[in-house]
């Protein structure tokens, strides 16, 4: 007697088929805020209209509103190919304005007697439309810059004006050099407070006093030095090595000691003027922040009783961006203040402990990098197709079928919400067994097929009943792992996101439009390097818990594109990027808002294949030339027709002109 499953898998597939529908009625926009966290995340910048689609801000709570999707697909009509780093200027300005606001206050509200001056780290994002944005952007509030190589000095001091003048006043621009130095770099240093520029020499060995005393003897110029100190208070995070006796950069305070003796010697202790300390990026504890705070206040205390000539305190970086929107400090992708918070426990340590040791109180500056520059940039990519998990509707089962086959059927009919855990494991053990036979030749290629077709399906009937509840064994919780989706992205994670891969640092991942609509599918990301690392595989998740190990996706339209944003990315990722499987650089657009729509005020188009060949050492035209002699041997002996050469020949000319990342079907008209 046969046994016909088709009972079973008709009424599971109209069911759902039905919870579909269902689902799909009742699946709001807020139900994707709350899936993607978008509020905690996003705010003010990026939300989702009814249209279901993202919207951006560039502004925050002011301004015009952009269609995220609306935006790609006129870009796109532009023969703008995906990938698309979009860049919005604004956002930048926004984000320093903020800043200062904060400090604003905060000055205001402990009746502050000094100001607050903040530089951006060029090592943040060195391009040079941003840096430019930055600058502009900055003026009005004497936003300066800080340094760490010759490079970045070269950068700074061609595009920083020397003199900024505010509503307030005219200053000159503050630039913070940072980093270990050689003659050339210092000397560069010193000349250029020739210009006007309020540059400060920050010593991280004490090596480079004596350096920097010799030029500045020879050059006639009276250096401003400022000290990096190491100190005993520990960060938190990947970057918590910052601090302590074995940081990197910085000096121990007996050393801070021997600093200003040797400036004693020279008669130039009056040339110490600012004491700097960095604590690590991303702190996400702001106890940790008011720690490090309270010792630096009293080491610069002390330093100014020694007869130093202090100005300056600068914080560093450390100002947390809220990749998860969680407002906690449970992981490194978040962190437990904000903004204000940071600004008033700054200016409240830093003026007790001057009052009490009845001082003058510094000029503040950090080098908050992260926090000003991360929101300004969203990746866009599309989805080029999908590998599901092989789960199909079971097979049917005739009675003179291999055993192990009708084991695994029976397995599989009597799954239920009371056995389903002492069941599965006898799907596990059946399909082993099936591998098993097969290996013996017990067992035909068809038949172990249907033994893992049987085998999926008991995984599927569990999943449906475990995901509903709201704890899983670890166990059981490698089910969802298997059962889900692989979606292939038209990026390189190693060019357009290197933290997530260096780091497992956390971005908001989520589409830009279908929002209105359920997203049945789990999944990961999967890019186009040949690379098992280059996958996306942990997700944000809300509240603070760990990562989540799949995204929430919708089912793939083969008529429709379907495109994703990364977001949060505008800092070091585009910098950091590498050119694993010679993918280059995107392109980029800076988008600008204007009356009630917007303008693109720059677009850099990305790498071609002759540019990242040309940076592995090769010639185009040499490698067109190897490729014409091939063909032309290839010819001689009747491999290849003429009219096959002539194609080959022009696809591979055509192409090494061409971005170096895919085209999807409907891309066709889209070039670089």
């Amino acid at each position: 007697m046969s046994v016909q499953p088709q009972s079973f898998s008709s009424l599971e597939q109209n069911t759902e088929s039905e919870n579909h529908s269902s689902s799909s009625q009742s699946w709001t926009i807020e139900d994707s805020e709350q899936t993607y966290q978008i509020q905690g995340w996003g705010d003010p910048y990026f939300s989702i209209n009814r249209a279901g689609h993202i919207t951006v801000s560039p502004q925050g709570d002011r301004g015009t509103s952009l269609d995220l999707y609306e935006l790609v697909t006129a870009l796109r009509k532009r023969n703008i190919g995906l990938p698309i780093l979009i860049r919005f200027p604004e956002i930048l300005a926004d984000r320093v304005e903020r800043l200062y606001a904060c400090f604003d206050r905060a000055i205001s509200r402990y009746n502050y007697q000094g100001s607050y001056r903040g530089v951006f780290p060029i090592k943040c994002n060195q391009h040079r439309h941003l840096v430019e944005s930055l600058v502009k952007c900055g003026t009005p509030h004497q936003l300066g810059l800080e340094v760490g190589s010759k490079p970045e000095l070269m950068i700074a001091l061609a595009t920083l004006n020397p003199l900024q003048i505010s509503e307030k006043e005219a200053q000159s621009s503050l630039l913070i050099c940072n980093g270990y130095k050689d003659r050339e770099y210092i000397e560069t240093a010193l000349l250029s407070r020739r210009l006007g520029y309020e540059t400060i020499l920050v010593v991280e060995q004490l090596e480079e006093l004596e350096l920097i005393q010799a030029i500045s003897e020879e050059l006639a110029i009276y250096p401003a030095i400022g000290i990096r100190a190491k100190l005993g208070t520990r960060g938190t995070g990947r970057w918590g090595s910052s601090t302590g006796d074995r940081a990197k950069f910085g000096l121990t305070i007996w050393q801070i000691l021997q600093a200003v003796e040797t400036l004693k010697s020279y008669n130039k202790l009056d040339c110490l003027q600012l004491l700097h300390f960095h604590i690590g990026s991303q702190v996400s504890s702001i106890r940790v922040i008011k720690e490090a705070i309270r010792e630096a206040a009293q080491i610069y205390v002390e330093l100014t009783n020694l007869g130093a000539n202090l100005n300056y305190l600068d914080v560093g970086g450390g100002l947390a961006v809220d990749y998860d929107g969680s407002k906690t400090q449970k992981n490194n992708a978040s962190k437990n203040y904000n903004m204000q918070n940071y600004a008033n426990d700054i200016v409240a340590e830093v003026k007790e402990a001057c009052d009490q040791a009845e001082i003058k109180v510094p000029t503040l500056i950090s080098e908050s990098g992260r926090a000003i520059a991360s929101h300004q940039g969203v990746l866009i990519f599309d989805v080029l197709g999908s590998n599901e998990p092989p789960v199909t509707p079971p097979p049917v089962i005739e009675e003179e079928e291999h055993l192990i086959i009708r084991n695994l059927w029976e397995t599989y009919a009597l799954i239920n919400e009371e056995n389903y855990q002492e069941y599965y494991h006898d799907a596990i053990q059946f399909k082993q067994e099936a591998i098993s036979l097969f290996n013996f030749s017990y067992l035909s290629l068809k038949e172990r097929a249907r033994a893992e077709q049987l085998y999926w399906a008991c995984c599927a009937k569990v999943f449906e009943i475990i995901k509903h509840q709201e704890t899983i064994n670890e166990e059981l919780q490698s089910i969802a792992n298997i059962l889900t989706s692989i979606y292939y992205i038209n990026l390189s994670i190693f060019q357009s996101a290197p933290d997530h891969w260096a780091i497992d640092q956390l971005f908001p991942i989520m589409p830009i439009h279908r929002l209105n609509e359920p997203p049945s599918k789990r999944a990961i990301l999967a890019d186009l390097t040949c690379d098992s690392d280059g996958k996306i595989s942990q997700f944000i998740n809300p509240k603070g818990q760990k990562p989540k190990d799949f995204l929430e996706l919708h089912p793939l339209d083969n008529n429709q594109p379907y495109y994703l944003g990364m977001f949060l990315v505008g800092a070091y990722q585009e910098i950091m990027g590498n050119l694993h499987n010679l993918f280059g650089d995107t392109n980029v657009v800076h988008i600008r808002t204007h009356g009630k729509g917007y303008k693109i005020e720059q677009l850099v188009r990305g790498d071609t294949i002759t540019e990242v060949l040309a940076q592995t050492q090769y010639s185009s035209e040499e490698l067109l030339e190897n490729l014409r002699r091939h063909t032309e041997q290839a010819l001689e002996k009747n491999l290849i027709s003429l009219a096959e050469s002539r194609r080959l020949l022009n696809n591979y000319q055509q192409g090494l002109a061409n971005y170096t990342y895919l085209k999807a079907n409907d891309q066709e008209s889209c070039i670089p």
